[in-house]
């Protein structure tokens, strides 16, 4: 039988490593399952595997989208579909890891066949969205679309454009559309190994804060400066990417490295903690192991 290893986990909590650690003896192939590391240009910024990294073992579907691309998981799925049929051909395992609920849960469940949304619609309410903090944009959704603002678990900015673009533009909520029969999974009949990293908080937020002291010491800076060369719109995932608007106001003169540095940790560590918070809601059945215990 086809088999499949799946590694969740919040963000500085090992993935990588462990992911290439099962992989060797397998020569597993490992599938990025995040929806940031999928961007080209923010090598360290998103923390992808180092070159060292990518040579231990093979890596698919890390930085191969334009930061100039609104990603998204069908795009994701579309992607990984011809990956999943080669290693059925060949009976090659696989490993997915990332930080990503959605693309593991769209992976094993199937995905809503939602009609595409025109960009303008999700540029409008990107922009709408922008300058609300967490208590606005809980408000905001529950009044557009107080059904798919039950389902969330945090009024993230992406999620919430995502439900009320999908409203906008077809007049229909996403909770109703996800209700809807799914595409079939893509790793239907295969035997799944299904994990979620977790380690100790106090020691993931340790590691939180040396990884970006390491990203600062590194290019991350670089990555920056060549992003906002691209002169993007600054709606689109990659350049709300943590660490881009921070690094950014250093550039422009509004904010010193040591706040920039501070604040891009902070926000490090409520993402994680809202990673946290899903994949205790939606993985409760999923193996969770402690990788530094």
């Amino acid at each position: 039988m086809q088999r499949a290893l799946l590694i969740a986990g919040p963000t500085a909590s090992g993935k990588t490593a462990y992911a290439i650690e099962r992989a060797k003896p397998e020569g597993a192939l490992i599938i990025n399952t995040d929806s940031m590391q999928v961007y080209d240009v923010l090598n360290a910024l998103t923390a992808r595997p180092s070159a060292d990294e990518l040579a231990q073992a093979e890596h698919k579907l890390f930085g191969h989208v334009s930061p100039a691309q609104r990603y998204s998981t069908g795009g994701w799925l579309n992607d990984v579909a011809p990956l999943v049929d080669d290693a059925a051909a060949s009976g090659r395992m696989l490993i997915f890891v990332g930080g990503t609920g959605l693309y593991f849960d769209a992976l094993i469940n199937g995905f809503a066949q939602i009609p595409e949304i025109p960009q303008e619609v999700i540029q409008e309410v990107e922009a709408v969205i922008q300058p609300m903090g967490e208590a606005e944009r809980a408000a905001f959704i529950a009044a557009k679309d107080p059904k798919m603002a039950a389902r969330l678990q945090a009024p993230d900015p992406q999620r919430v454009a995502r439900a009320i673009s999908v409203m906008e533009a077809t007049n229909r909520s996403l909770a109703d559309w996800q209700d809807d029969d799914n595409a079939p999974s893509l790793l239907e009949g295969w035997s799944l190994e299904k994990t979620v990293l977790n380690p100790e908080r106090d020691l993931l937020r340790a590691r939180i804060a040396k990884r970006f002291s390491m990203m600062m010491d590194g290019p991350a800076m670089e990555e920056v400066k060549a992003l906002l060369a691209l002169n993007l719109d600054p709606s689109l995932p990659a350049m709300r990417a943590i660490g881009v608007p921070e690094l950014s106001a250093v550039l422009r003169g509004e904010m010193s490295l040591d706040e920039a540095t501070e604040k891009a940790v902070t926000a490090t560590r409520q993402y994680a903690k809202r990673q946290r918070t899903w994949f205790r809601t939606r993985m409760k059945d999923w193996h969770w192991i402690d990788p530094f215990a």
